[in-house]
């Protein structure tokens, strides 16, 4: 029967690339250490780790038994954490997964709530594009998430919190008017997202249920370069409503209501049911949602409204 003392063994050697090394850094003479591992192999009838010249590579089970090693340890840690501290306030650390605009808004006032609230727990926030964010609940790198999108993934749920208006933007030069519809934007050539990105997808899907054909003159997926390179006359795009809050309220872009087939893009929180969560989990995901709600209702979420279900 496999211990936490053998899978912790057996990911350090992992880790050293070395029972010397291994050794060393645990304390625990090479030796047994060796020993332990042959024991775990027996265990397992299989070999775990191929013996080299200059170290230890693991094999395929020795791969596999890594990955499961590094859940149940992190498991077993906060099963003792929560079950020490039931009754007291959450402690452990969250982590959490954001596309940067949301971060952009949500991180502060969510750190801020968190340390006045649950002073234990700590958050570490990670940003990227949804489809990694997503990818990165699956491996379990990442507690919480908020994504342009349903997971989609079994052993998750994707609670819907909002929805928030896309608009349009123009060099504050042109001649748009504040309220278009979506078929004036045919034969413009566009700076857009590329394609594979969430709101690219969004806008092609609804260019081509409206029948429009728009050009696209540059792809890039920052949005920082999209603004810039809007605002210097390569063309026009279609971006979030509070991405561009402050570059309207400047003058520095000329923006444009999306009327009649209005186009708005769905967020989430992504929580997971395939796996325990702990109560600072729990406690972070209720506190993400108020903050979110604060948000809108303070219109700092520019364009965006609360939705359930």
């Amino acid at each position: 029967m496999l211990d936490a003392r053998q899978l912790r063994y057996f990911l350090e050697i992992a880790k050293q690339g070395s029972i010397t090394a291994a050794s060393q850094t645990l304390g625990v003479a090479q030796p047994a250490l060796s020993q332990q591992l042959r024991k775990l192999e027996d265990q397992l009838g299989t070999p775990l780790m191929l013996r080299q010249r200059s170290g230890v590579v693991p094999t395929e089970a020795g791969l596999l038994l890594a990955e499961r090693a590094r859940r149940i340890l992190d498991e077993m840690s906060r099963t003792i954490d929560d079950i020490s501290t039931l009754g007291s306030n959450p402690s452990g650390v969250v982590r959490i997964g954001l596309p940067g605009t949301i971060s952009s808004m949500v991180s502060l006032p969510l750190i801020a709530a968190a340390h006045k609230l649950y002073p234990r727990i700590t958050i570490n926030i990670a940003e990227a594009m949804s489809g990694f964010i997503a990818a990165w609940m699956a491996e379990d790198r990442v507690d919480l998430a908020i994504l342009y999108r349903d997971i989609g993934f079994p052993g998750f749920q994707s609670d819907l919190l909002l929805e928030e208006d896309l608009v349009i933007l123009s060099n504050p030069d042109s001649d748009m008017a504040a309220r278009l519809p979506l078929a004036a934007m045919a034969g413009q050539s566009m700076v857009l997202p590329s394609k594979g990105h969430g709101l690219r997808d969004l806008i092609d899907e609804k260019f081509q249920s409206v029948g429009v054909t728009a050009g696209v003159a540059i792809e890039i997926d920052s949005y920082a370069n999209i603004k810039s390179l809007v605002a210097n006359g390569f063309g026009p795009s279609i971006l979030p409503a509070h991405a561009v809050r402050a570059e309207r309220d400047a003058g520095t872009l000329s923006v444009s209501q999306i009327e009649g087939d209005d186009l708005r893009r769905r967020v989430y929180l992504i929580l997971p049911t395939g796996r325990p969560v702990t109560r600072a989990q729990m406690v972070v995901a209720d506190l993400l949602r108020h903050v979110v709600t604060d948000l809108i209702e303070a219109e700092t979420w520019a364009g965006a409204r609360l939705l359930s279900g």
